[in-house]
């Protein structure tokens, strides 16, 4: 038992990380902001998992040998406990008056009585000549041994959830539909037994957020509401949902979860030729979660005789050159970098689009320019071409997960908090009658049994 508390305690701090730092398949932009700020150091957490810290060896090897140490542990006590339970109370000692309890009845009690009252209030009795034995709560460690069997199933539950499960990240902008297929997919991270998946489609008609909007609390959020279509499977009619933080898409169990949300300017990139080389919304990450300040990264691989690159900063709320509110009252982009050159995009590496890859390119403008109004165009110089600030959308981040044993972790969770309740609650307890004397003994301390003995004593009283 104490290498199991001991195992329990590491499992929970090494836990921790998990949500301290980002981690992949929850907050993949946040991960990326990472590496982008502090290269180095990303590299140095990544060698150590802390990015995918469930996933870690380190944390593997402690739910393991928790999950062998539950074994080991549970065994012998459900074995003790089934003896216990067919064992008889005890007969009654000697000297009755050395227990922590003990009265004295005006004349000898009813011994068939007692037996009566005992057996009423749920007490085992064990009656010999002249003397009873009462003996209750067994249930708590009953109890004891559902809880930490419980967690046993949790463990089984999560690992055959992954198993034979998947869960999968996506970023969705306003507007756009995402189809639940591998390919749909930003990152999908397959059970090694996983079947196919639900058939199903969303649409984002519109992200909505709620600001606070005075006092000290100004521009803290206080509701996310995603408004979707959702369209089950094939052919069938497309119905509305609200997907909240609390409140995820349930499409025969295959489970959508609200993650992030950000914006997504609207841009158009002529290039030097004067055709438009680009047209659509960039996701863009989010740089100070107070205000939403965010990096936004163009990239124009079709421009023209040039590829183009593109560093823009937008603020929601722009005020003397930098946002100060989340919310989008007076939204600008900032472009402070452009490049030529190549992006890198034909090579087959893969590269993050939150980041330029610099190598091969070279800068034709490197410094803040007039903020950008929606509608507004800004000329690159050497003529390769300009940009322009057509409108703004939102994007979310769904987690979209799907655990077939989901039900088996409910179960075990809902019969572990029961099993607690009574380990925690129920006391064991025993009672024995000789003559004139009544004794009573509680193994754990219960703190109701005195009242409990006294309500005995006073019912056997003649």
């Amino acid at each position: 038992m104490r290498t199991a508390l001991v195992l329990l305690f590491l499992f929970a701090l090494a836990s921790v990380p998990g949500s301290l730092v980002p981690q992949r398949g929850v907050s993949d932009p946040m991960v990326a902001q990472r590496f982008a700020a502090d290269p180095e150091l990303a590299r140095w957490l990544d060698r150590l998992w802390l990015f995918d810290v469930f996933k870690a060896p380190w944390f593997a090897a402690v739910y393991l040998l928790l999950f062998v140490s539950l074994i080991g542990c549970l065994v012998p006590r459900a074995l003790a406990h089934a003896k216990e339970l067919r064992r008889k109370p005890p007969p009654a000692p000697r000297n009755l008056g050395r227990l922590p309890h003990h009265a004295e009845l005006a004349a000898e009690a009813d011994l068939a009585g007692a037996v009566k009252l005992l057996r009423r209030r749920r007490f085992r009795v064990v009656e010999g000549p002249g003397w009873l034995a009462a003996e209750k709560g067994r249930a708590g460690e009953t109890g004891n041994l559902i809880f930490h069997l419980s967690l046993v199933g949790l463990l089984i539950a999560f690992g055959l959830g992954g198993t034979y499960g998947y869960r999968g990240n996506v970023l969705l902008v306003e507007g756009n539909q995402f189809a639940n297929t591998v390919s749909g997919f930003d990152r999908y991270i397959p059970g090694t037994r996983v079947g196919g998946l639900e058939p199903f489609t969303i649409t984002l008609d519109r992200f909505e957020v709620s600001y606070i909007a005075q006092g000290d609390k100004r521009g803290q959020a206080t509701d996310y509401a995603a408004r979707l279509k959702v369209t089950d499977r094939p052919g069938a009619a497309p119905r509305d949902f609200t997907l909240k933080v609390n409140e995820p898409l349930d499409v025969n169990g295959t489970m959508t979860y609200l993650l992030g949300n950000g914006y997504a300017p609207v841009f158009k990139v002529l290039d030097g030729r004067g055709q438009v080389a680009f047209d659509g919304p960039v996701p863009c990450l989010v740089e100070q979660l107070r205000t939403f300040t965010s990096g936004c990264v163009i990239k124009v691989p079709d421009a023209r005789p040039t590829q183009l690159g593109i560093l823009a900063r937008f603020l929601p709320t722009e005020l003397n050159g930098v946002s100060v509110f989340p919310g989008a009252a007076n939204p600008v982009v900032q472009v402070y970098a452009a490049f030529t050159g190549d992006l890198g995009m034909g090579s087959g590496r893969p590269q993050s689009v939150y980041q330029l890859t610099a190598d091969r390119l070279k800068p034709v403008l490197m410094g803040s320019v007039r903020p950008l109004a929606p509608g507004e165009r800004l000329a690159l110089p050497g003529g390769v071409g300009s940009v322009q600030f057509t409108g703004l959308r939102k994007w979310i981040t769904l987690q979209i997960a799907y655990d077939p044993f989901r039900p088996l972790a409910l179960a075990s969770a809902v019969a572990a908090t029961l099993g607690l309740t009574l380990s925690l609650t129920v006391r064991r307890r025993r009672i024995w009658v000789r003559g004139a004397e009544v004794g009573g003994l509680t193994r754990t301390g219960g703190a109701n049994f005195p009242a409990e003995f006294a309500g005995i004593v006073k019912e056997l009283h003649p």
